[in-house]
C-alpha cells in the first residue's frame, strides 16, 4: 500500500533462513537497521528464529 504519492523506499533486508518466512514478511526478510519484536507462545521457535537470523 502506498501513501499519497511518496516513492517506494528500497529496504535492505537479513534473511531469516525461511524462503516461506521472507516471503511473508513481504520485504524478503527482516529489514536491518529497524527494531524487530518477535513474540509467540512458549516453544513456539522464536529464540530459534532469532539464532538463525542472527548466523545470517
Amino acid at each position: 500500500m502506498r501513501l499519497q504519492n511518496s516513492p517506494v523506499e528500497a529496504v535492505e533486508c537479513v534473511s531469516t533462513g525461511s524462503i516461506a518466512l521472507d516471503a511473508a514478511l513481504g520485504v524478503g526478510g527482516l529489514p536491518r537497521g529497524r527494531i524487530i519484536e518477535i513474540f509467540g507462545p512458549e516453544s513456539s521457535g522464536k529464540t530459534t528464529l532469532a539464532l538463525h537470523v542472527i548466523a545470517e
